[in-house]
Parts: structure tokens; C-alpha cells; sequence
């Protein structure tokens, strides 16, 4: 699958930036988690909160997901990691489904490796997100 370019806006990179950093200074080990986070933002488009385009995954951003192999469909917001629990749809942005879908937009496939083989996942809606609502303190 071709590499897409992700967008993800300075306030989202700052905090981001913080909670790898800190996760990293009191676990003192290598984490498979913070080191694909901080890979996405490498290669990510950092843009201002006001120039995010509506349809791109952001922090506190509410997605509708298709499981492509399983056509199942799921919300999910997408949150920090003390604010996640799975039971009301609020994932955390180091879940493998967290990070795989921070940045991309409405439409987009995104996949990654799960211990039974790939899996692959659509962005069918963005429902609510937080810039395009212009709550840019979020």
C-alpha cells in the first residue's frame, strides 16, 4: 500500500511529544508503542489548528471505523492514554488502532500488523473534530 501523507496539527505534536517523553523517562525501556507513535510523527505534515482540513483524524476526534475484513463497523474517539476506556468508545492514541488512524482522513485505509497477520481498517466518517468545531483548546 503507498505511503499517504498525514496531517496532524502543532498542539497535537506538542502534547503528543510531551507524553512519549515522559512515558519514556519512567519507564526507562524500550516501548513498541511510543516508538510507533513517535515514527508517525516523524513522518508527519505538522499543520495549525486552523488549517487542519475537517475530515482528518485529531486528537479527541470522534471516527466511524469499517473492519475490512470483517465489514463490522465502530466508533471510537480518539484520546490521551488516561483518558481511554474501551467500554465507551474512548481509545487511546498508543492502542495499535489509535495510532494507526491518527492523521489520516475520511476514506483512508490504514493497516498494521496484528499476531494473526494484517489488519486493515477504513475511515468511514469523521463525526466530530474538535478544530473543525473550533474548540482548538482540546
Amino acid at each position: 500500500m503507498p505511503e499517504r501523507k498525514i496531517y496532524i496539527t502543532e498542539f497535537d505534536k506538542a502534547r503528543l511529544e510531551k507524553l512519549i517523553a515522559a512515558a519514556e523517562e519512567s519507564d526507562g525501556h524500550e516501548r513498541k508503542d511510543l516508538d510507533s507513535l513517535a515514527g508517525e510523527l516523524d513522518k508527519a505534515e505538522i499543520v495549525s489548528p486552523k488549517d487542519i482540513p475537517p475530515d482528518v483524524v485529531t486528537m479527541n476526534s470522534k471516527v466511524v471505523l469499517r473492519d475490512l475484513n470483517t465489514s463490522e463497523k465502530m466508533a471510537y474517539v480518539l484520546v490521551f492514554p488516561g483518558d481511554a476506556n474501551i467500554d465507551t468508545g474512548a481509545i487511546s492514541v498508543l492502542a495499535p488502532v489509535g495510532t494507526a488512524i491518527l492523521g489520516y482522513a475520511k476514506g483512508d485505509v490504514v493497516e498494521w500488523t496484528v499476531p494473526s497477520g494484517i489488519r486493515r481498517i477504513r475511515i468511514e466518517e469523521v463525526l466530530y473534530q474538535p478544530e473543525a468545531a473550533g474548540h482548538f483548546d482540546l
